[in-house]
Parts: C-alpha cells; sequence; structure tokens
C-alpha cells in the first residue's frame, strides 16, 4: 500500500523539460516531479496525488479531499 498527499499544481517550472511542478500540498509549496504523468500533463489549477516526490496520478477537488480525509483518519488512529 502506498499512501498519497494530494496537491494542487501552482505551476510547471521552466528548465525542467515540463516535468518538475510546483505544488501547493496544504499551504505550502513544494517541487514535484510529474513526468510520470505524461500521457495526461498536468497544468496549473490541475490536482495530483504524490508519493516521494512523485506525482502518480492525477484528481479532481472531491478526490483530493477524500484522500486527505484518508490521511486524517490514519492520523487519529495513531492518538493514545
Amino acid at each position: 500500500m502506498c499512501l498519497g498527499i494530494p496537491g494542487q499544481v501552482v505551476e510547471i517550472l521552466d528548465g525542467y523539460h515540463d516535468q518538475i511542478a510546483l505544488v501547493d500540498v496544504s499551504g505550502a509549496h513544494r517541487k514535484v516531479n510529474v513526468g510520470l504523468l505524461d500521457q495526461d500533463p498536468v497544468r496549473p489549477g490541475d490536482w495530483v496525488i504524490i508519493h516521494m516526490g512523485l506525482a502518480v496520478e492525477k484528481t479532481d477537488a472531491a478526490g483530493a479531499a477524500a484522500a486527505l480525509d484518508g490521511l486524517r483518519l490514519l492520523r487519529q488512529g495513531d492518538a493514545p
């Protein structure tokens, strides 16, 4: 099982063959490799699921919210 974190693409960075994007992840901007999604290129405003610095799939706002809810549930399981 892999855990993915949702983020929204802010911009595609110049100089990386359109494979590096600046992605907003819960308010923090991260550089994410989007090269795995070359069959369905990402654009600013798109939502992606990120695993270990790689965008592994595109999603929509509802899918991103569901992924974030799932991560919150996992976090609650760690509480004593």
